[in-house]
C-alpha cells in the first residue's frame, strides 16, 4: 500500500496528517451549532394581524382571506395555516425543508405590502416574522421591583430591555407578559353629552384632529435656516382637558351650549392609566413582568439561551436602584444536561476501549496506538459535520459513541498483524510495520467501505425519520473513514517507533497469553460441542428469532421517549366567553392547591400567566401556568408529581387544569392527541374556528 508505505518511510507526513486532522476537526467543533436533535421542523413565517373590537367572522372576511390570497403564490409554500378569533387574525405559513428562512420571510413581506391598502383603517399592520409554528416560550425573564408598579415595569421593559434581548441571536420576538402599557383614558359621561347634543364620534373626531403634530415649513434668511415646529399633541391628562370639542365660530356642525366652547373636561373625566390591566404575571406569588424569547423556526434553544444569558449578565449594571431581572425559565437546562452526559458517555466509552486493549495486549507500547488513533479519529468526524452542514446533537455524538467500537477495530487489526510479524518471523519493527501494513491494507480499506455501504443508505430515507438518522449514519460513516486513514498511516508509523521485540515478555503479558490460550480453549471444546449439537443449535436459534418477532409486537411503539425535562407547564381553559375575573378565581385556586409541592421543595417555582394570549384583549377564558421542579436527584420522577396535580386539580368545577410536559422534537408544548372539526364551506364555521 503506497499510502502506509510513505508513512513508515516518512513518519514526518504521518504526524502532519494527523496534526491537520486534529486541527480541522476541533476548528469544525468550534464552530458547529449545539442543540439537542437535528433540525426537523420546517421554517415558519408568521403573520400576526390586531384588528381590535371586530368579531371573528369580520376578521376573517376583513384581514385572513385578504392576506391569504395575497401570499398563496409564494414559491416553496407547502402548508398556510390560518386563525381568525376576535380582535385578531394568525396566518403560519410552513415552507419547504431546504427554503431559506430569510428569503421566505422576505418574500412573505413584499407580497403582504401590496395588501395594506385592502385591510380596514383601524386595523394594526401585519406583523411577520420568523418564528416556530408553536411560538412556544423558550426562555423567560422576570423584572420585578417592590417599588414600581406594574405600568412602570412594562414601560421600562419595553423602552429598554425588548430591543435588546430582541437582537440576540435565535430570538424571533419578545412577548411581554403580564404587562400594562400607559395610556390615557378618557371617561365619557353620557348625560354631559346628550346635554351639549355631543356624541362619542364627535370625541372621537376631535381627538384624531387636534393630538397630532404637522410639518410647518421654514423659515430663511440671509445666515440662518429654521425649520417651524408646531407642537400640537397632548402629554398630560391637563392637554386632553382643555382640547375642544366644538367652535364657537361654527355652530352650523354642532349647536351644542348655543354656540360656547365645550371641551373635553366638560363631558368626560380624563387620567393616566393603563391600555389594559386584566392581565397577570406572578412567579410564586411575587408580582412581576415576563420577558418571553420566541425562537426562530431555525434556531437552537441552547445557543438562545447562553446569549439571553450574556445579555441578562450585561443588564443588570443598568437597571434603576430596586429593579430586578432574572432568569425565571429556561428550556434549554436539560437539552444542555442531555449534551453533557452524551459527552461524558463518550470519554467514558474511549476510556473503556483502552482498558480493555490493555488488559488483552498486556502492554503500554502496543496500548498506546490505538489510545492515540481513537480520539483523533473521533475528532477528525467534526470536520465531516461541518462540511455536511450538521450539528453536534444526542444523534451525532450518540454515532461517535458507538463509532468508538467500530475505529478501533482499524488501528488494532493492523498492530496486529504488524506485532505477529514481529513475533512470528523476527522482524524488526520498522520492517514488520512496513510489510504488515502493506498485507492488511485492502482488507482494512474493503472492511470500510462494507460498514459506509450499510450507513449510507440511511441518508436517503424520507420525512423526519430520514433527517434524524441520515446525520447518525453519516457521522458513524465520517468517523469509520477517518480511522482507516489513521489506519494507513499514523498505525504503522506509531508501530514503527514504538514497538519493541520481546516486549511482551514481561508477567503482564505473559498472564495475558496465558489467559488467552485458556480461553482458546474453551472456545474450542464449546464450538465442537456445537458442531456435534447442530440440531438443537438451530432449534435454539429458530426459538429465538421466533421470540424475537414477537416481542416487537408486543413492545410498545411511540416517536419518543417520555423525558423528565425539568419543567411542565399546566393549560388551564375556561368556558368561552369567560372573564378575566371568573378566570383569576380559578388561577389562584390552582395556584393555592400547587403550594404545597414549592414547601416542600419538589418545585421551585410556578409561575401563573393569564390570559394565554398575548396582546389579545378579547379573549381571556384562557391561562397557564410554568412549574420548574427541583433538580432531578432531589426530588420525585416528573410523572408522578404532574399525576400529583392532575389529582388536585381534578375537582376544579368551571375550568379543564392538566399538566403537559414539553416535547423533545420541535419544544413545543402540546397535548399528545388532538382533535380538528372542520367544516367544508368557509362561511359555515363558527366565530375562532380553525382552519
Amino acid at each position: 500500500m503506497r499510502l502506509s508505505d510513505i508513512s513508515v518511510q516518512r513518519p514526518v507526513l504521518a504526524m502532519v496528517i494527523a496534526a491537520l486532522i486534529i486541527a480541522f476537526g476541533l476548528l469544525a467543533l468550534n464552530r458547529l451549532p449545539l442543540q439537542e436533535y437535528p433540525t426537523i421542523d420546517p421554517p415558519v413565517v408568521t403573520i400576526d394581524t390586531r384588528y381590535p373590537g371586530a368579531s371573528a367572522s369580520v376578521v376573517e372576511t376583513r384581514i385572513t382571506q385578504v392576506l391569504e390570497d395575497r401570499i398563496a403564490g409564494v414559491e416553496g409554500i407547502e402548508l398556510i395555516t390560518s386563525q381568525s378569533e376576535d380582535g385578531r387574525s394568525r396566518i403560519e405559513i410552513e415552507f419547504g425543508i431546504d427554503r431559506d428562512i430569510n428569503a421566505a420571510a422576505n418574500d412573505i413581506r413584499d407580497r403582504i405590502s401590496g395588501a395594506l391598502r385592502n385591510l380596514p383603517d383601524d386595523a394594526d399592520n401585519p406583523e411577520v416574522t420568523k418564528a416556530d409554528s408553536s411560538e412556544e416560550i423558550v426562555v423567560w425573564l422576570s423584572l420585578s421591583g417592590e417599588d414600581y408598579s406594574i405600568t412602570e415595569l412594562t414601560d421600562y421593559a419595553n423602552r429598554f430591555l425588548v430591543d435588546s434581548l430582541s437582537v440576540q441571536p435565535g430570538v424571533a420576538r419578545v412577548r411581554v407578559g403580564g404587562g400594562s402599557d400607559y395610556a390615557m383614558r378618557v371617561w365619557l359621561d353620557r348625560n354631559a353629552l346628550a346635554a351639549r347634543g355631543l356624541t362619542v364620534s364627535d370625541i372621537e373626531d376631535a381627538l384624531r384632529a387636534e393630538n397630532v403634530e404637522l410639518p410647518a415649513g421654514s423659515l430663511e434668511s440671509e445666515d440662518r435656516q429654521f425649520i417651524v415646529r408646531l407642537p400640537r399633541s397632548f402629554a398630560s391628562a391637563e392637554d386632553f382637558q382643555r382640547l375642544a370639542i366644538n367652535s364657537p365660530r361654527n355652530t352650523s356642525l354642532n349647536q351644542g351650549d348655543n354656540g360656547y366652547l365645550v371641551r373635553l373636561s366638560d363631558v368626560a373625566r380624563v387620567e393616566v392609566g393603563a391600555v389594559e390591566d386584566r392581565s397577570v404575571f406572578r412567579s410564586n406569588g411575587i408580582p412581576m413582568v415576563g420577558l418571553g424569547m420566541i425562537m426562530q423556526s431555525t434556531a437552537n434553544v441552547i445557543e438562545l439561551s447562553e446569549a439571553v444569558q450574556i445579555e441578562l449578565e450585561r443588564l443588570q449594571g443598568t437597571l434603576p436602584e430596586g429593579m430586578s431581572l432574572s432568569l425565571n425559565y429556561d428550556a434549554s437546562l436539560f437539552v444542555s444536561g442531555a449534551i453533557e452526559q452524551v459527552v461524558m458517555t463518550l470519554f467514558i466509552a474511549m476510556g473503556l476501549v483502552v482498558v480493555v486493549i490493555f488488559m488483552f495486549l498486556g502492554n503500554l507500547r502496543t496500548t498506546l496506538v490505538p489510545a492515540v488513533t481513537v480520539p483523533i479519529a473521533v475528532i477528525g468526524a467534526f470536520t465531516a459535520l461541518a462540511a455536511m452542514n450538521f450539528s453536534i446533537n444526542l444523534l451525532t455524538l450518540l454515532a461517535l459513541v458507538l463509532a468508538i467500537g467500530l475505529i478501533v477495530d482499524d488501528a488494532i487489526v493492523v498492530l496486529e498483524n504488524i506485532n505477529r510479524r514481529m513475533h512470528d518471523y523476527g522482524e524488526t519493527p520498522l520492517v514488520a510495520a512496513f510489510r504488515g501494513t502493506r498485507q492488511i491494507a485492502f482488507a482494512v480499506i474493503a472492511t470500510t467501505l462494507v460498514l459506509v455501504a450499510v450507513f449510507l443508505p440511511l441518508s436517503m430515507l424520507q420525512g423526519d425519520i430520514g433527517r434524524l438518522f441520515s446525520e447518525f449514519a453519516l457521522t458513524m460513516a465520517a468517523a469509520v473513514v477517518v480511522s482507516t486513514l489513521l489506519a494507513l498511516t499514523l498505525t504503522p508509523m506509531m508501530a514503527s517507533k514504538i514497538l519493541k521485540p520481546g516486549m511482551h515478555d514481561s508477567r503482564i503479558g505473559k498472564a495475558v497469553q496465558w489467559l488467552l490460550s485458556g480461553t482458546q480453549r474453551r472456545y474450542q471444546a464449546t464450538l465442537e460441542w456445537m458442531l456435534k449439537m447442530r440440531w438443537l443449535v438451530v432449534a435454539a436459534f429458530v426459538l429465538l428469532i421466533t421470540a424475537t418477532a414477537w416481542l416487537a409486537t408486543v413492545l410498545p411503539n411511540e416517536y419518543t421517549p417520555q423525558e423528565d425535562r425539568g419543567n411542565f407547564i399546566v393549560l388551564v381553559n375556561g368556558p368561552e366567553g369567560a372573564t378575566f375575573d371568573y378566570m383569576m378565581d380559578y388561577m389562584d385556586e390552582i395556584e393555592a392547591r400547587m403550594t404545597p409541592l414549592v414547601e416542600s421543595g419538589e418545585l421551585k417555582r410556578v409561575v401563573v400567566r393569564a390570559p394565554r394570549g398575548f396582546g389579545n384583549i378579547e379573549n381571556f377564558n384562557s391561562g397557564f401556568i410554568i412549574v420548574n421542579m427541583a433538580d432531578w436527584g432531589s426530588r420525585r420522577s416528573a410523572w408522578e408529581i404532574m399525576a400529583e396535580v392532575r389529582e388536585k386539580l381534578r375537582t376544579l368545577p368551571g375550568v379543564q387544569a392538566f399538566p403537559v410536559m414539553r416535547q423533545g422534537f420541535g419544544q413545543r408544548t402540546q397535548k399528545p392527541v388532538q382533535f380538528v372539526l372542520g367544516a367544508g364551506h368557509t362561511k359555515s364555521w363558527p366565530a375562532g374556528a380553525i382552519r
